[in-house]
């Protein structure tokens, strides 16, 4: 088995429960692709059994009869925000199983919903319980073309019914495919408030590696002002994109996670044919991802290397990578409590494509954040099929979310 040229990062791959069968595994929009050039061997990942208590993480279904669900923002009194993929926002009473759901009626006419495009990432502001804010990532279209990925901003009213836009766009800009190919569009909320997202490079070849665009990329967004976020690596360039942007070279971001009591942001990509990652976040990093060869094609060129250190020396290595088949990894989250035990701490990550969630171990603050040990709850190996939200509650529940297109769900999981 061939990877990228990277610091191999063995993890341990178990699985909670008895070890599943192999699931079938669906095609991830925009995941395939030529397969890479070969590169140096990618780390083994042997799988050992771990018995685990009955109905442990056992989800239960909070709603249902829902599509592409992509996003959960919980608010500070326990109700929830909901996006869908196809341009619908609704709001959850509670997190209790069988709550009931209500549309939230906003002005989302403008969302270009196709292939991975539409009404994407959500995040609730630092400052909700006074401003009522919260901001979105969605595709805009206009006559029915489209023209970016942009982050609005919103205000909900206080009984839920309705959000209002209060700035449209906060940033515009990101680039976008017709198809909606790599729309990438995370959104998390960091330890200072800022807004972190994650973009696609909407299969566009120069892009992940042109710090004066917005796509392939890491950005830190001030949210009061969508300007630079302070302590931004390039808040002082003359390009304003620029000062946006976090780190570079990242193919498709689907999930953003900050960890914690450290405030270290680890992020989830999809990889072509192989290798997905999950990376560890540092200022002005170049992840590597780089399909125009240098510049010296115009075609997307998926047989290069995830993260591509013979061009790029110092290129940040990934702390994990799928190896092959890949995963499609989407949302992810960290446990976070005393009351999830030996697991608390671990970084949830959904799977699209591989169909479960994986639960990692990741390296202490101070160290280079490699993971150790990979476990997959048996309830959550294929049975729900494709995962793509995750959100953790701090000191509570972990909620999944289905994105199957069809009777999707939002699922909860307690600590044990």
């Amino acid at each position: 088995m061939t990877g990228v040229t990277r610091d191999p990062h063995p993890a341990r791959l178990r699985r909670a429960g008895t070890a599943a069968a192999a699931v079938a595994l669906m095609v991830a929009a925009g995941c395939g692709a030529a397969a890479p050039a070969p590169a140096e061997p990618a780390p083994a990942r042997p799988t050992t059994d771990a018995p685990a208590a009955a109905g442990d993480l056992a989800p239960v279904v909070v709603a249902d009869g829902l599509s592409h669900v992509w996003s959960v923002g919980v608010l500070p009194d326990g109700r929830a925000l909901v996006t869908e993929r196809d341009g619908r926002l609704s709001l959850l009473a509670s997190l209790d199983p069988g709550t009931a759901v209500t549309p939230v009626a906003a002005d989302l006419g403008d969302v270009f919903a196709r292939g991975e495009g539409g009404l994407m990432g959500l995040a609730v502001h630092a400052d909700f319980a006074t401003s009522n804010r919260f901001t979105t990532c969605q595709t805009h279209a206009e006559n029915g073309s489209p023209v970016d990925v942009r982050l609005v901003t919103w205000t909900l009213s206080a009984d839920g019914a309705t959000a209002t836009r209060v700035a449209d766009p906060l940033v515009g800009g990101l680039p976008i495919a017709s198809g909606g190919r790599h729309s990438g569009c995370r959104i998390a909320v960091d330890d200072t408030g800022a807004l972190v997202v994650g973009t696609g490079d909407a299969a566009m070849p120069a892009t992940p590696q042109d710090l004066t665009s917005l796509g392939g990329k890491t950005l830190r967004v001030d949210p009061a002002t969508g300007g630079p976020a302070a302590g931004n690596p390039f808040a002082d360039a003359a390009d304003p994109a620029q000062r946006l942007v976090y780190t570079s070279g990242h193919r498709n971001v689907q999930g953003v996670a900050v960890e914690p009591g450290t405030g270290r942001v680890f992020t989830a990509e999809h990889g072509p044919t192989r290798d997905d990652e999950v990376n560890l976040l540092r200022p002005g990093g170049n992840y590597g991802w780089d399909p125009s060869q240098g510049g010296t094609v115009t075609t997307y060129d998926e047989s290069v290397p995830m993260t591509d250190r013979d061009r790029f020396p110092d290129a940040v290595p990934a702390v994990w990578a799928s190896g092959s088949p890949p995963e499609a990894p989407a949302g992810a989250a960290f446990l976070d409590g005393d009351a999830w035990g030996q697991r608390n701490g671990m970084l949830a990550v959904a799977a699209l494509r591989g169909q479960k969630l994986l639960l990692m171990r990741v390296g202490p603050e101070g160290t280079d954040g490699a993971v150790s040990d990979v476990e997959i709850p048996a309830a959550l190996d294929g049975d729900p099929g494709r995962l793509r939200g995750v959100y953790a509650v701090p000191g509570g529940p972990l909620l999944v979310t289905t994105s199957n297109g069809d009777d999707d769900r939002i699922l909860r999981i307690d600590p044990s």
